[in-house]
C-alpha cells in the first residue's frame, strides 16, 4: 500500500504510482545535481520523509539506477541514430564508442549506469550488472548481425565486457597527448576491424 503521508497534498493512488512519481522526482534532482543527488534531496523534492522513500527503494544508489534505467532510453535512441548511416561493423563499433565517450561528461544518466550510481565509479563498477545490461543494449542496438558472425550470447556478453574495460581505460587515461576526434576514429576502427575479423569465438574455440 502506498504510504500517504506528505506528498505536498497530492498522494499517489497506489505503489506503482508512488514509485513512478519517485522516480521522476529522482530525475529532476539529478538534472539538478548530477550524481551527488542524495536520497534526502529526493524526498524534499516530493514532499515526504526519506522514511517514505526508503518504503520503496533500498538506498540512493538503487535510487539513481531506477532513474537512469528509466531515462537511459534517450541516449540509446541518440546514439543509434548517430551511427545508422555508418556502414562497416568496426566503422559502427568505432564511432559507437567515440560517440559514447563524449556523451559522458553531458549525460549524468549514463555515467550512473556505467559507474553503478552514487558510490560507484570508472574503476570499481565498470563490469557491475547494471553497466553489463546497458553494453548489451548497445551493442544489440547496432546494425551488426552477431549471429551471422556466431556469436552466441556468451561471446556477446564477453564482447560487452571488453567494450566497457576499452571504454573505462579511455576515460581514466585518454593518451599521452590525447588523440583527436578523428585520429581516435582511425584507431579504434583499425582495431576493431582486425577484432572482427578474426576468426568468430565458436572457431577460434573448436566449436
Amino acid at each position: 500500500m502506498a504510504r500517504t503521508h506528505g506528498w505536498r497534498g497530492d498522494q499517489p493512488g497506489d505503489d506503482v504510482e508512488a514509485r513512478g512519481r519517485i522516480i521522476e522526482a529522482t530525475m529532476r534532482c539529478i538534472d539538478r545535481y548530477g550524481a551527488k543527488t542524495r536520497l534526502a534531496d529526493v524526498a524534499k523534492e516530493l514532499g515526504v520523509t526519506r522514511q517514505t522513500v526508503y518504503f520503496y527503494f533500498a538506498g540512493t544508489e538503487e535510487l539513481l539506477v531506477a532513474a537512469a534505467q528509466h531515462a537511459v532510453g534517450d541516449f540509446l535512441d541518440r546514439l543509434a541514430a548517430h551511427v545508422a548511416p555508418i556502414s562497416g561493423d568496426a566503422e559502427i563499433l568505432a564511432e559507437g564508442m567515440l560517440h559514447t565517450i563524449q556523451e559522458l561528461p553531458n549525460d549524468p544518466y549514463l555515467g550512473i549506469l556505467l559507474a553503478s550510481g552514487h558510490t560507484g565509479t570508472f574503476t570499481q563498477s565498470i563490469t557491475s550488472p547494471t553497466a553489463m545490461a546497458l553494453g548489451r543494449m548497445i551493442l544489440t542496438r547496432f546494425d551488426i548481425d552477431w549471429t551471422a558472425r556466431d556469436y552466441t550470447a556468451t561471446d556477446l556478453d564477453e564482447l560487452v565486457e571488453l567494450m566497457l574495460r576499452l571504454l573505462q581505460s579511455f576515460v581514466i587515461d585518454p593518451g599521452h597527448p590525447p588523440r583527436s576526434p578523428e585520429e581516435f576514429r582511425a584507431y579504434l576502427r583499425r582495431w576493431f576491424s582486425r577484432l572482427l575479423h578474426s576468426p568468430s569465438p565458436a572457431t577460434a574455440d573448436g566449436g
